[in-house]
């Protein structure tokens, strides 16, 4: 009989304590033996290893047992105490995002519904990979604070050995992963499939995939800001962190040396310091009375103007597709799309005439660039456009000589 998931969640909240210290224990020696079981539970004066094993929270593995995955992912979560992913483990997704990446761009005409499900794992493949980078980045920091308070009272040389060691097996790794400047960096690839689904949410003819490439734009927007935001920590933050740390306990470590044996080697000469300033004392109050005619000055107020929602022009690109068509083929596209609308509104607006270029793109327009032709000047509102002649025709009409 299935157990009902609000009995699960009452019983996880009623021994919690006793679940917590069974967490610590696989966290630490990554199984849960026997003897450390019923230790606990004869600390807490429980019997609940039956409940533990119906509700599928422990496995047993041999004598000894183990938290499941999904719970210890669970508790991981909550408690915020994750265990750093080596950078090579991170790394696994770029093949899986890669993959998936080609597998959309070969199957975009082939059928619909998988097309669909490999967006959708597109989509989790990308999560996962940030969700991973944040943990690492959060377990990270609080391990560098732990080694900067020095909480356990360890010498200056196993500082120096353990910031050393965070920063060539964890921090410097993961910064490459996240530098996008990187050719081979999971940023720098997720930079290039926003590229491709920022192509295909504006131009694709099935609705529902145009939507689901519309989402997964936004998602990997989002992503964009995360990683950048992640990387900003280990670079700003972390690094330079860890750096003195590892500096400042090199120095404190040969000061002690010293210190022990001063006479062992000769003293350095410290000269003395002396602080003198380039410019004259009065520069100061100069400088204040410079400063202090700015500090109190009348409020400017901007009112913006009022669009009307009725003045906004929306682009009907039916409409316009339709026109074109009909006027197949075309010598000159852009000649065309200026006559189009100074025809409508007598000048031709730089965003109107943008939306027009839209319609280029389209997958039953075939196009045939004159390269020895000069470029033509299309002047809108707000600039001068130099632009080639671009020979347009539809899949089944012969072309223009």
């Amino acid at each position: 009989m299935r157990t009902e998931p609000k009995t699960i969640l009452n019983f996880l909240s009623t021994y919690f304590d006793i679940i917590k210290e069974l967490f610590d224990i696989q966290a630490k020696e990554r199984i849960i033996r026997q003897e450390d079981l019923n230790k606990i539970l004869q600390q807490y004066e429980s019997d609940i290893l039956n409940k533990l094993i119906e509700y599928k929270f422990l496995k047993k593995i041999a004598d000894d047992f183990e938290i499941r995955p999904m719970y210890f992912n669970f508790f991981e979560f909550i408690l915020n105490e994750f265990k750093p992913l080596l950078p090579e483990t991170i790394e696994k997704y770029e093949h899986s995002i890669t993959s998936l990446f080609k597998k959309i761009k070969e199957g975009i005409n082939k059928d619909r519904n998988i097309l669909l499900q490999r967006i959708s794992d597109l989509n989790n493949e990308i999560r996962e990979f940030t969700e991973s980078v944040e943990k690492n980045t959060l377990r990270l920091i609080a391990e560098t604070k732990e080694l900067k308070s020095n909480v356990d009272k360890i010498d200056y040389q196993e500082k120096v050995r353990k910031a050393s060691f965070w920063i060539d097996y964890y921090i410097a790794p993961l910064n490459t992963i996240l530098d996008i400047t990187h050719s081979n960096s999971i940023t720098n690839r997720l930079f290039d499939i926003s590229q491709y689904v920022n192509i295909r949410r504006l131009n694709f003819d099935d609705e529902l995939t145009r939507q689901q490439f519309e989402k997964l734009y936004v998602f990997l927007v989002q992503t964009n800001d995360d990683l950048l935001r992640q990387s900003k920590i280990l670079t700003n933050e972390l690094l330079p962190l860890i750096e003195r740390i590892r500096s400042e306990s090199l120095i404190l470590t040969g000061w002690i040396e010293f210190l022990k044996n001063p006479n062992k080697s000769e003293t350095p000469f410290v000269p003395k310091s002396v602080r003198s300033y380039s410019y004259n004392n009065a520069m100061y109050f100069n400088a204040l009375e410079f400063v202090q005619q700015f500090m109190h000055n009348d409020a400017v107020y901007i009112e913006e103007p009022k669009v009307n929602a009725s003045d906004r022009w929306i682009f009907n690109k039916d409409f316009y597709k339709d026109q074109l068509v009909k006027e197949l083929p075309l010598p000159n596209f852009f000649e065309w799309a200026g006559k189009t609308l100074r025809s409508e509104y007598k000048e031709i607006e730089t965003e109107k005439f943008f939306s027009l270029t839209t319609l280029l793109f389209e997958d039953d327009i075939e196009l045939e660039f004159d390269t020895k032709s000069d470029r033509q000047v299309i002047r809108t509102s707000e600039m001068n456009l130099r632009l080639p002649k671009i020979k347009i025709n539809r899949h089944g009409l012969s072309k223009i000589s």
